[in-house]
C-alpha cells in the first residue's frame, strides 16, 4: 500500500537526516556557509522539519503547527541537540498522516496548491520526497565541503 513505501521512505530520509547532523564534526560548521552557498546544513534541517511538519501535521495531519519559513533560513547557532529532538519529533507527525490516509483521501487534491497549481495528496507526497532527498544531498555535501575547511 501506498501508505507503508511512504513511511518507509520518509523514515529513511528522516533518520539520513539525522546522521548527516551529527556526522557534523564541529557543531559550529552547522551553521557556516562558503562563498556562493547561502544555506547551512542547520538551516536546511530546519528547513526540513517546518517543510514535513507543516504539509503533513499541520495541513492534513491535525497539529498546531505554525510554520516560520523565515526563521528556518534566519536562525543560527541552534544546538545541534535541539535539532535532532526536532527530527525525532517530526517522523511522528508524518508517519501518523500517512497511517490515516485511505486510498482515496491519496486521490483527492491536496487542499494547498503549493506549487501554483492542483495536485493529488499522493503527487505532492511524492514530490516532498524528492525535496527531502535533493536537500540531504545539499546537507551532506555542505557537512563534508566544512570538514576540509
Amino acid at each position: 500500500m501506498l501508505n507503508e513505501v511512504l513511511i518507509q521512505h520518509y523514515e529513511q530520509g528522516l533518520n539520513k537526516l539525522k546522521t548527516e547532523i551529527e556526522q557534523y564534526k564541529n557543531e559550529l560548521d552547522l551553521w557556516k556557509t562558503s562563498g556562493e552557498i547561502p544555506n547551512s546544513g542547520g538551516n536546511l534541517c530546519l528547513h526540513l522539519i517546518g517543510n514535513l511538519n507543516h504539509f503533513f501535521g499541520a495541513v492534513l495531519g491535525g497539529t498546531d503547527f505554525v510554520r516560520d519559513r523565515d526563521a528556518e533560513f534566519a536562525n543560527r547557532e541552534v544546538p545541534r541537540e535541539k535539532l535532532l529532538t526536532d527530527i525525532d519529533a517530526t517522523l511522528p507527525v508524518v508517519k501518523g498522516t500517512l497511517e490515516k490516509l485511505t486510498p482515496e483521501e491519496f486521490e483527492k487534491l491536496y487542499p494547498l496548491e503549493v506549487f501554483g497549481h492542483p495536485m493529488t495528496t499522493e503527487y505532492f507526497y511524492i514530490s516532498l520526497l524528492g525535496h527531502l532527498s535533493y536537500h540531504l544531498g545539499q546537507i551532506n555535501y555542505h557537512r563534508r565541503l566544512m570538514s576540509v575547511s
